[in-house]
């Protein structure tokens, strides 16, 4: 073989080299005389879509409630009470223990109406005085009061007529003016007192020994009623509670006593006492001291 021979040899030889590693890679070794792969479908590539957040509808809150739940108390029905003010009264022209000419004129007039008794006629708003007004106030369709005001007085001045003056100096009463015994006097030895025509009688066995003129305590320490009998005898009492002198007491219930009073025996019926019997007449208490005994029955009544 002759040495071009051997060259070119050589050159396809190398060629034929190169042509192989170039297929085994993949490169064309002379550009676009290369075939064209065939073409493939494109296979997508999965792209990864981030999940859309999701939209939040905003909703209405619930209202929340401004009461509280109901407790034990606040469950109940709340009760309003209503109170109704109490009427006011009129003002009093006279009333209870007053003492003066106006009272003593009220209570000639009312015995013209026959309202209470003429010996009660004194100037002195007493019990009696008062029932007067109340039968004059229900009468006439007038608030009962018990007390006059000026309604009542202009009332009674149109019913009734100016009262003369033995009319409100009407004579006292006489010793046979008493009235009928209390049955527990009939009988024994007892101190019959008789709020009613305002006596103190004597009497033993159903005989009436003595009769005098009585005073009774005030509205606000009123004279007990009842049955009793004489506790204690003092000559002659006195009383530091009201500074005051109590001749001949004779004591039936508690501090109460019949005693000679000086306030009586000066004023008369324009006062009274302070739950005592008082007594004006001196020689008769006097005597009624000596005969009676501790012991002796003391009656104390309206008849």
């Amino acid at each position: 073989m002759g040495l071009r021979s051997f060259f070119a040899a050589l050159v396809v030889f190398l060629l034929v080299a190169l042509a192989g590693a170039a297929y085994a890679t993949g490169l064309t070794p002379f550009g676009d005389l290369a075939p064209a792969a065939a073409p493939t479908k494109p296979v997508p590539t999965p792209t990864r879509t981030a999940s859309p957040t999701p939209t939040t509808t905003p909703t209405t809150a619930e209202p929340t409630p401004t009461t509280s739940a109901p407790t034990k108390a606040s469950a109940r029905p709340t009760r309003k009470v209503v109170r109704t003010p109490k009427p006011t009264k009129p003002p009093a022209l006279m009333k209870l223990e007053d003492r003066n000419d106006e009272v003593r004129e009220l209570e000639a007039r009312l015995v013209q109406l026959d309202l209470m008794p003429v010996r009660w006629v004194d100037g002195y708003f007493g019990t009696e005085t008062r029932k007067g007004v109340y039968a004059f106030q229900a009468r006439y369709g007038l608030r009962e009061l018990g007390y006059v005001d000026a309604t009542t007085w202009k009332a009674v001045l149109e019913h009734t007529d100016e009262p003369s003056r033995s009319e409100l100096y009407p004579p006292q009463p006489r010793e046979d003016s008493a009235g009928p015994l209390d049955p527990r006097c009939t009988t024994g030895r007892a101190i019959c007192v008789d709020k009613s025509t305002r006596t103190l009688r004597w009497v033993v066995n159903g005989e009436v020994r003595l009769t005098m003129d009585a005073r009774f305590g005030c509205p606000s320490s009123p004279t007990r009623e009842g049955s009793f009998t004489v506790r204690a005898k003092v000559r002659d009492g006195y009383s530091y509670m009201y500074d005051s002198r109590m001749p001949f007491s004779l004591f039936f219930s508690g501090d109460q006593a019949v005693h000679y009073s000086d306030d009586f025996a000066a004023r008369g019926y324009a006062g009274c006492s302070h739950g005592c019997v008082n007594i004006r007449d001196w020689d008769a208490l006097e005597q009624l001291f000596n005969e009676a005994q501790v012991g002796d029955k003391v009656i104390v009544y309206w008849s």
